[in-house]
């Protein structure tokens, strides 16, 4: 296991494409389970090449536990990487594929047979895997290959860190709750340091402890489920994290009022005058259906029930607003709403106001 450091980390693929990665100084903790989610493009799998050693940095210095790993090969750098698509020999049986990586390792570190065997037998009542161990790999169904390559890459007890590519992607739905649950398990009983990619929130905010969002080749945030939820620091985050994301209005503040067109909101605090993009966040959540002297009339264009509660779509003046309102309660013809101040985040320029960007 390693404590991960970037050095102002940078990539770019050619001279004239500009930063794929732009330059980036962060440090991830020994044993911490982190997920890299943004959108497609965004950088994240170039970042986990860069870890692994598949790519070596345009700028800057990788370090495991303070050493200087930024041009060492990827087997000098002692970690296992699983990938969005199984990497198996059709021709060996499921326990031979999870031993293969253990039977290769030479010098101090070769292991017994009778280690390799318990560590593969390990891996494979992780997994369920227990029924298919003799059988070869050829044949079977994409999820269970990629279990055994999950295995492949938590047969090792050793490693520095262990990085996921998108490993559920060819997982059946139904499945993937149940793998990344026993990720979750298999971090808190051995304490690697894992880093998953994903472009889905689901899979990123259930199995890590922080969660690393980026966008255009740069982190926006590092922070926990709760934290990107209660406070996200850019707007891109507070709309890509939440189903329904954040509702993003522009606004005019004006001491402890936000003004939205014509209508005023009430805000937690005063706000002294503020230049540049000014706007007011908050989730769909804490936006509640009220008939109170404080409420805004809004106009509804559509709902959605999703089975515990319905998404109410309107607009505010010419904004649209999304509500998540409690399935039992009745959506009124004239529907007013009231935000809760507490939970209402002001942003100058898509940076949340008393917080900066990252160096």
């Amino acid at each position: 296991m390693a404590k991960i450091t970037l050095n102002n980390i940078a990539h770019s693929y050619d001279s004239n494409s500009g930063h794929a990665l732009k330059p980036m100084s962060h440090e991830w903790h020994d044993g911490g389970a982190y997920a890299l989610l943004g959108p497609s493009g965004c950088g994240k799998t170039t970042l986990l090449n860069i870890i692994s050693g598949l790519l070596q940095p345009s700028e800057g210095q990788l370090l495991f536990d303070d050493v200087d790993v930024s041009t060492l090969p990827t087997e000098q750098r002692n970690i296992a990487q699983v990938f969005q698509f199984p990497v198996l020999y059709d021709t060996m049986t499921v326990a031979e594929n999870l031993a293969f990586p253990l039977r290769n390792r030479r010098g101090p570190d070769k292991l017994s047979n009778t280690e390799i065997q318990q560590r593969v037998q390990q891996a494979i009542t992780m997994l369920g895997l227990e029924a298919m161990a003799n059988r070869k790999a050829r044949g079977l169904s994409a999820d269970d290959k990629q279990k055994i390559s999950l295995g492949r890459g938590l047969v090792r007890t050793d490693v520095n860190a262990i990085l996921f590519d998108e490993p559920l992607t060819v997982i059946d739905p139904h499945l993937k709750w149940q793998l990344r649950t026993q990720l979750k398990q298999i971090h808190r009983q051995f304490g690697h340091t894992m880093i998953y990619v994903t472009h889905d929130q689901t899979e990123a905010l259930t199995f890590a402890d922080k969660v690393v969002v980026m966008l255009a080749g740069e982190v926006l945030q590092t922070g926990t489920p709760q934290e990107l939820f209660d406070s996200p620091q850019h707007t891109f985050v507070g709309k890509f994290i939440g189903s329904p994301g954040m509702n993003i209005l522009p606004c005019e503040l004006q001491g402890t009022q936000a003004l939205i067109d014509a209508h005023r909101v009430t805000l937690a605090r005063e706000y002294p005058s503020l230049t540049g993009v000014i706007e007011l966040g908050i989730r769909p959540e804490f936006v509640y259906l009220d008939d109170s002297e404080q409420s805004l009339p809004v106009q509804i264009t559509g709902v959605e029930d999703v089975g515990r509660h319905r998404i109410v779509r309107a607009m505010l003046g010419s904004h649209p607003l999304d509500i998540v309102v409690p399935e039992h309660q009745t959506i009124p013809t004239a529907p007013r709403v009231l935000f809760d101040n507490k939970r209402i985040n002001i942003y100058q320029n898509s940076q949340l106001l008393g917080w900066e960007h990252p160096s």
